[in-house]
């Protein structure tokens, strides 16, 4: 009998150490080295797979969010699947005018994420073409993070008025370039007018590159129907999507959440299984801003430190890592001098 209950504590105590290390486990321990296939992001055994997260603000401007900390809570009490590094490239004290301290804090969100098992989105945050500097750039990225499946480069954030063959020819040589060291993890690549033009990059997709997704930004209160329509366009020509920057407000960051909207965003993403990223982890005075000037640098926020909208993206992305884990989101470790419970 004694050894009957032995053997049975053993059996629970494993059982109990197993679920744990399920709750702390990252999503790319579930899902490891992503894929496209078939026009859909999958994991390694070719399930599909939706990413859920949230952008950080531009580096330049909200360098105090870029930590590992902060990435530790988005992860941890968020239920974040994956994180986006917005660097700021032409603007004052973005890449540009500051690279080595810019490459600091991209390098910090990157290691960070590593460290949590989530994916992490390098975005090269611009509206125009700087193609010398983003090829340097990448290619040292690909170089030092290329061997992590954690890895997403996110190529061009927003071209404005460049035409579609122009931001072909500028995607291709970046795709080449990192092909050239890392040959394997998700690339994406935008379209022209603020990534909606969607439609004409399906018409003529870059051809002969594996792991290529493109991305699709979209602000509820601006961008309705006709915006999906054109997503739906791109999805029959077979392209897989990545909404990597999307919200609820007007395309400016401001004014009212439409409610409808969203929810119709939502659902479109959720049925066609397509990975989003909310926009923005910052604390300027606008509505995408999800965070309160009070809110520290280091995570640990109440529900005091969080915006409306913050209050808003934190529920759904916990709603959905609830769904997909179901242990739930592991609890974030308290800490002190930042607002934590």
């Amino acid at each position: 009998m004694r050894l009957l209950k032995t053997k049975l504590s053993v059996i629970v105590l494993f059982a109990v150490m197993a679920c744990s290390m399920r709750m702390q486990a990252g999503p790319v321990d579930r899902y490891g080295a992503l894929q496209v296939q078939d026009g859909r992001l999958t994991g390694r055994h070719g399930c599909p797979v939706v990413l859920r997260g949230m952008s950080l603000g531009w580096h330049n401007w909200w360098p105090r969010f870029y930590n590992a900390d902060a990435v530790q809570w988005l992860h941890r009490d968020w239920g974040c699947t994956v994180i986006r590094a917005a660097m700021g490239v032409d603007v004052r004290k973005g890449y540009l005018e500051r690279p080595e301290w810019s490459l600091r804090k991209v390098k910090n969100v990157v290691e960070a994420a590593i460290d949590e098992g989530m994916y992490v989105i390098i975005d090269w945050h611009t509206h125009d073409i700087h193609l010398d500097q983003a090829l340097e750039f990448f290619t040292r990225m690909a170089r030092e993070y290329g061997g992590y499946p954690h890895v997403i480069y996110e190529i061009f954030n927003e071209p404005d008025d460049e035409t579609w063959p122009e931001v072909r020819a500028y995607s291709e040589a970046l795709v080449r370039a990192i092909r050239a060291v890392d040959p394997d993890n998700i690339i994406l690549v935008g379209s022209p007018h603020w990534c909606q033009d969607i439609h004409i990059a399906a018409d003529t997709p870059l051809d002969g590159f594996d792991n290529i997704a493109y991305t699709v930004h979209f602000y509820a209160a601006t961008h309705g129907e006709w915006l999906r329509e054109r997503c739906d366009h791109a999805r029959e020509k077979g392209l897989a999507l990545f909404v990597s920057e999307c919200g609820g407000m007007e395309a400016n960051g401001d004014g009212d959440v439409d409610e409808v909207e969203w929810q119709n965003w939502m659902e479109w993403l959720e049925t066609g299984q397509v990975s989003w990223v909310i926009w923005t982890v910052s604390d300027k005075n606008e509505t995408c801003s999800v965070l309160r000037r009070r809110a520290g640098s280091r995570g640990g926020w109440k529900e005091k430190h969080l915006k409306p909208w913050g209050v808003q993206s934190r529920s759904l992305i916990r709603h959905y890592a609830h769904e997909d884990e179901p242990g739930g989101v592991t609890p974030a470790p308290e800490r002190d001098g930042h607002g934590v419970r």
